[in-house]
């Protein structure tokens, strides 16, 4: 092969396809994409058919001149980022920024890093794609188009910082939709009758009311469950049906990417972004002993469950060998792709069945061993036998109602033994679940049973549930939503943008979500629209397939964008200027306070404004009543330089600060402490608690601007127990809520757990 060079995108990947390679083949990593529309202009030429203008990415400048230096004295280069639109657009910049016009440039695509996938691939190299890198351009132009022009509206009309995207800004109307049908729902009262009755061996058992006079009957409060009850008083309680019959379970294919996302919310609790992250590091390698890095799985962005033939062959073999001949069917199992799979690559699967987790353990962390043991079962399952359960539904007739109980018994696991796909927690799954396993004794049609209790319980219709990151995930892929590689970046941009917040693993729109979605909805109903969204993904999947021009499909875009746009910069409310009215007197000058929006959310302001200064944090009762936020006071034990009254901690819109208890009289202030010293040698400060202009609290030392010391995490005056440092520092994720560490360079000391 002479001297070549591979590009691939990570590091870790480089080390993986080095060993493979060996000598006189250098691997070099480009660490992600080496080019990108600049930061801060649109760097779209509308006028001249949407032609990007690409320049490197800060800080990409070392990264890229390696790259040169390596590519001049290389017989041949082969580009091998991702096999994904990603991927090619990055190796077709990479391929711009060489320039190479008198040496071979090929692509190579790896699915799985495997020794033998490597070899194969670098043995049949190919060229760039471009009508991938043409997709992926579309997209890249009309995200910067959408976001680069609306997002300016939004800091006009609302405030600063806030963002819109032709995807996040759909997640976030399905969530803020949702909130809104929860608020509509009226629930509705209906009542079950539920009997339990005893045969002539045990156990005993349940069945519910179904039918009155042959007629479904559900019955809507309790004073006609009390006709019911009346009406049962005395009557026998005969079987009139018994049916059994044999079903087959069938196992679920190997996972694409967004069935592991929903999987892994639901089996392991992680996000979507951290799924992908694990997964990442298995795709691209971990060490294994004596192997050195091995890349465990295939590749973790697909929306095919195509597997390949040798994949298939061993993992039959590890089947009948692990499991036993009955478990293994007669011929390997397909399944069918959906409509709008692109199908490039394999479904997500072990590079071998017969690294089974166990044998792993040792070499990969908590989070990469419960991932990998997903995928492994789950792909294990899908070449297995299916279940066979033997169904039990039996009819009780008491004079004119009709009860029925059902159960199932598994008569052989199949592929259950190894794996059962995860639900998602609702009412009706876990009722449902129930009564399938119920276990029934032996019955025959014309038994009478005896009745040892009767039970009518109360119910209330549910409103729909608030998605999760699973449920979620699971509409947007339904509604042709995005697509594999956008999904775990959706579910974080929604959370940074503070549009919606997640709560018990649920997500609920902030009030600023909710408005921004309103304003949106109302100026750019098209952009919003769940099936325009999903349209605009065809369309990038048709350019890439070749039959659709990038330029033609983003000007089409573009003209009622532009126009709606031109619209909605006069015709969108001005939530800055506007003023909600309230019940609430100005202390200061005796005026109205109103709720205005600021750069930290709502607040009351004094309608003198700017006469009168006065401003409030607020809180809205249940019913919707707007209440002055009561002042947090605490005594410090410290007096008032200036007057000698006591100095106490209060709450601002701003944070805590400390100030003089006979404040306004006397305004003096001072910032917070932690109670932490300032770690810096010689400096003697306190450790403060501030906000950025964004609002975002961090904490810095007194001394400021002399001493430039400052962390985000809050520090907490407790010394490291492992390494004695002065403070540790509590850490706060969204995902796995408070944690505490230390930050000391080389210590690695937790308490809890942080993603």
């Amino acid at each position: 092969m002479g001297k070549s060079l591979v590009i691939v995108e990570s590091p870790a990947k480089a080390k993986t396809i080095g060993k493979y390679l060996g000598q006189g083949v250098t691997v070099m990593a480009s660490v992600g994409h080496v080019r990108d529309l600049p930061e801060k202009r649109l760097g779209v030429d509308i006028e001249n058919d949407f032609t990007p203008e690409y320049e490197l990415i800060k800080g990409k400048g070392k990264v890229v001149a390696e790259i040169k230096k390596a590519a001049k004295t290389a017989e041949a280069v082969y580009l091998a980022p991702d096999p994904d639109r990603e991927g090619e657009a990055i190796a077709w910049h990479i391929a711009e920024e060489l320039d190479l016009k008198k040496k071979p440039v090929y692509r190579v695509l790896f699915n799985e890093i495997t020794q033998k996938a490597i070899k194969d691939a670098m043995a049949k190299p190919g060229r760039i794609d471009q009508d991938m890198v043409d997709a992926q351009q579309a997209r890249r132009v009309l995200d910067r188009l959408v976001g680069y022009q609306i997002s300016p509206l939004l800091w006009k009309k609302v405030k600063r910082g806030l963002s819109a995207g032709r995807v996040q800004s759909v997640a976030v109307r399905l969530v803020c939709e949702r909130e809104a049908e929860i608020a509509a729902f009226k629930p509705e009262e209906y009542w079950s009758v539920t009997a339990t009755l005893e045969g002539k061996t045990p156990p005993p058992f349940a069945a519910k009311l179904l039918q009155a006079g042959g007629k479904k009957i559900r019955p809507g409060d309790e004073k006609q469950v009390k006709g019911i009850l009346a009406d049962l008083e005395g009557k026998k309680y005969t079987v009139s049906r018994v049916e059994k019959k044999e079903t087959k379970r069938n196992p679920v294919p190997a996972f694409i990417t967004s069935k592991l996302q929903q999987e892994a919310a639901r089996k392991l609790r992680f996000t979507a972004k951290k799924t992908m992250s694990v997964a990442q590091g298995l795709y691209e390698g971990v060490e294994i002993g004596s192997e050195g890095p091995v890349g465990l799985i295939t590749y973790m962005r697909t929306d095919s469950v195509r597997v390949s033939n040798d994949a298939i062959k061993e993992v039959r073999d590890v089947i009948a060998e692990r499991y036993g001949k009955e478990f293994l069917p007669a011929k390997p199992v397909f399944y069918a792709t959906g409509k709008a799979a692109q199908d490039a690559h394999e479904a997500i699967r072990p590079t071998s069945a017969e690294r089974d987790p166990e044998s792993l353990k040792k070499f990969l962390d908590k989070d990469q061993y419960n991932l990998y043991k997903l995928i492994w079962n789950r792909f294990m399952a899908s070449q297995m036998s299916p279940a066979l359960i033997d169904q039990t539904s039996v009819d009780v007739e008491a004079g004119k109602y009709l009860f029925r109980a059902t159960g199932s018994v598994i008569k052989f696991p199949g592929f259950l033994k190894v794996y059962e796909e995860g639900r998602d927690d609702t009412a009706d799954n876990a009722e449902e679940a129930d009564e399938k396993e119920a276990t029934l004794p032996p019955l025959e049609k014309g038994d009478v049973v005896a009745l040892k209790k009767i039970e009518p319980k109360q119910h209330f219709t549910q409103p729909p549930p608030r998605y999760t990151e699973a449920t979620l995930v699971k509409e947007l892929e339904e509604k042709g939503i995005g697509r594999p590689s956008t999904y775990a970046a959706i579910m974080s941009t929604i959370q940074d943008r503070e549009y919606v917040e997640k709560t018990e693993g649920k997500f609920r729109p902030t009030e600023l979500g909710c408005l921004v979605n309103t304003l949106l909805v109302e100026q750019f109903p098209d952009l919003l629209d769940v099936e325009f969204t999903a349209g605009m993904e065809k369309k990038l999947d048709e350019i890439e397939e070749g039959k659709l021009a990038w330029v033609k499909a983003v000007k089409e875009f573009y003209g009622p964008f532009s126009s709606a746009l031109e619209n909605a910069t006069s015709a969108m409310r001005n939530i800055k200027r506007e003023e909600i009215p309230t019940d609430i007197v100005c202390e200061k000058c005796g005026a109205g306070m109103v709720i205005k929006w600021g750069r930290n959310g709502q607040f009351l302001a004094c309608s003198a404004y700017p006469e009168c200064k006065n401003t409030k944090e607020f809180v809205k009762t249940e019913s919707g009543e707007v209440k002055v936020k009561e002042q947090t006071v605490e005594e410090t034990g410290e007096t008032c330089p200036n007057c000698g009254s006591p100095m106490v901690v209060r709450s601002g819109r701003f944070g805590k600060f400390i100030a003089c208890s006979r404040y306004p009289e006397c305004k003096t202030t001072k910032a917070a402490t932690t109670g932490v010293t300032c770690p810096e040698k010689g400096c003697g400060g306190n450790i403060t608690e501030k906000r950025s202009k964004k609002g975002k609290v961090f904490y810095s030392c007194s001394n400021w601007p002399k001493c430039k010391f400052a962390i985000w995490d809050k520090p907490l005056p407790k010394p490291c127990p492992q390494c004695k440092a002065p403070f540790l520092v509590e850490k706060v994720s969204k995902k796995t809520g408070v944690s505490v560490a230390c930050i000391a360079e080389g210590c690695k000391y937790r308490e809890g757990t942080e993603d």
